[in-house]
């Protein structure tokens, strides 16, 4: 490859790596002790994905108060940790900030590397009042995009160590998890935007520009939905922001042959 290809590669990977970062990088995080009712009793931790902010998820933390739930919407370094601290440190706060006021059901909805944070989590503790889990584009059997990034500078320096650890060998921690045992819908993508098109590339099968529909899926889940989202905004869409309310109520995400 010569210098010129080197540097537009480059050029290239540093835009569709920031891409996903210039849409929610400002703005204090939410304030901890914010007074909200319970509503119907039931609580949800919402963790974003990588490289991502709590900013991602407000659209859906938002619309879940909307609809009686407390959501605890919580911010935390993604690129600074590995995973496995990620999980002691952040599930944590959530739990506990749902238990304070209260609550007697917590669930979860996570977009991304945060599905991965809390399967790391879950396989090794439990949670008490644990209620339903919606994975959103979760890599859960890696992304092959980290597989092809894993030894440029730029990747391991813009993502840090977390990203390293979502390959799709053997080796990978998210193959080592192991299947769900609580009840978990999952939704994945299956459209990518032009910033993601030289991602998309090193994907087999339909994909969403990071994470393919079949990386997407995880042994013991309760249901399984695709829809046409990119990664990078697919937590925002109102239809799967739906979705995910309809899960945590139901077990089970709608159908258009449900009444």
């Amino acid at each position: 490859m010569s210098f010129r290809d080197t540097c537009r590669r480059t050029v290239i990977l540093l835009i569709a790596l920031l891409s996903g970062l210039s849409f929610d990088a400002f703005g204090n995080p939410p304030n901890a002790s914010e007074s909200q009712s319970l509503g119907n009793g039931e609580c949800v931790v919402l963790l974003h994905g990588l490289a991502r902010t709590w900013r991602s998820m407000e659209k859906l933390a938002d619309t879940l108060r909307a609809a009686g739930y407390h959501a605890v919407n919580l911010d935390y370094p993604s690129r600074k940790k590995t995973i496995e601290r990620l999980a002691i440190e952040v599930i944590p706060e959530g739990i506990n900030r749902c238990k304070a006021v209260g609550a007697k059901r917590i669930h979860f909805v996570t977009h991304s590397m945060g599905g991965i944070v809390l399967r790391y989590y879950l396989a090794g503790r439990a949670i008490d009042r644990l209620g339903r889990v919606v994975m959103i584009s979760p890599p859960n059997h890696g992304s092959e995009v980290a597989d092809a990034l894993r030894q440029n500078f730029l990747y391991q320096w813009l993502m840090g160590p977390a990203a390293l650890e979502l390959g799709t060998d053997g080796d990978s921690l998210a193959e080592k998890l192991g299947p769900a045992d609580y009840s978990l819908g999952i939704i994945a993508g299956s459209y990518y935007s032009f910033f993601d098109a030289w991602f998309a590339s090193l994907i087999p099968g339909e994909d969403d520009g990071k994470v393919s529909v079949e990386s997407a899926k995880l042994e013991g889940m309760a249901d399984f939905l695709v829809v046409p989202g990119t990664h990078t905004f697919i937590m925002a869409d109102d239809d799967v922001i739906a979705q995910s309310i309809h899960f945590l109520r139901h077990g089970k995400f709608r159908r258009s042959s449900d009444h």
